[in-house]
């Protein structure tokens, strides 16, 4: 196993790795366009960019209800240095900001996580484009209460033209 899948492999084990080693990088994988996950004090809410592939590990570490992965972040940006997914009794998904350590935690049961995952892997494959906005509204059936609102992009571009 070669370094780069060896680090990749640990992040999306969720290995502990410290906020310091997040921001210095990790990316190893730097051939895949690195997550950027920017948290918008406006609005409230955070915007999630990454490739199909990144899309997918996190889908994937969602679904399993555990993973660290790393973001691209410069300092003194509002960019988060990456996402932590931890499995939780629930109930629903719980979205929030740590800002300690600036990381998006993603917690919850597996019933909302594996909507949650679904979603996601969604907007990694569907060519067409555009975004998906994750908003808590009481009532929601997966999300928590509390739940940071959460914009992910197409890594395939705008809005779709049909």
């Amino acid at each position: 196993m070669t370094d780069e899948k060896r680090d990749l492999r640990r992040i999306e084990l969720g290995s502990a790795l410290s906020t310091r080693n997040l921001e210095r990088g990790w990316m190893a994988h730097a051939k895949v366009t690195p997550m950027r996950v920017v948290s918008d004090p406006r609005y409230d809410e955070v915007d999630l960019s990454a490739s199909a592939e990144e899309l997918t590990r996190l889908a994937s570490a969602v679904a399993k209800g555990e993973g660290l992965l790393s973001s691209t972040s410069s300092p003194g940006s509002d960019a988060l240095a990456g996402v932590e997914v931890v499995r939780s009794s629930g109930p629903g998904v719980l979205i929030r900001r740590d800002d300690e350590r600036r990381i998006l935690v993603i917690s919850g049961d597996s019933a909302g996580r594996a909507v949650l995952a679904e979603n996601l892997r969604a907007m990694a494959t569907d060519e067409e484009g555009g975004h998906l906005h994750i908003d808590y509204f009481p009532g929601h059936f997966y999300l928590a209460e509390g739940s940071v609102p959460l914009v992910v992009n197409s890594p395939h571009g705008g809005m779709p033209t049909r």
